[in-house]
C-alpha cells in the first residue's frame, strides 16, 4: 500500500509504503506513473515535492503534486 510520494525535480518519483521500502511498479517518470498513483494512493498518502535543505520530505496536497 502507497504511504509516500516523492517527485523529484527531474520529475522522477519514488514510491515507499508504510514500512519504508520502495513499491518499484509505481516509481518512474511522472507523467509515466501519476495516474495509477492518483488513482491507487489512500486518502492517508504523504505527497511531496523532493526535500528541503534541512532534509525534510517538502509536503504538498494530492492535487499540488
Amino acid at each position: 500500500m502507497i504511504k509516500t510520494v516523492v517527485r523529484s525535480q527531474s520529475s522522477m518519483v519514488m514510491v515507499f509504503d508504510k514500512e519504508g521500502e520502495q513499491i518499484p511498479e509505481y516509481q518512474g517518470q511522472y507523467e509515466d506513473v501519476k495516474e495509477s498513483i492518483l488513482k491507487d494512493a489512500p486518502p492517508d498518502t504523504t505527497f511531496a515535492h523532493g526535500m528541503t535543505d534541512a532534509g525534510k520530505l517538502r509536503k504538498v496536497s494530492k492535487e499540488e503534486w
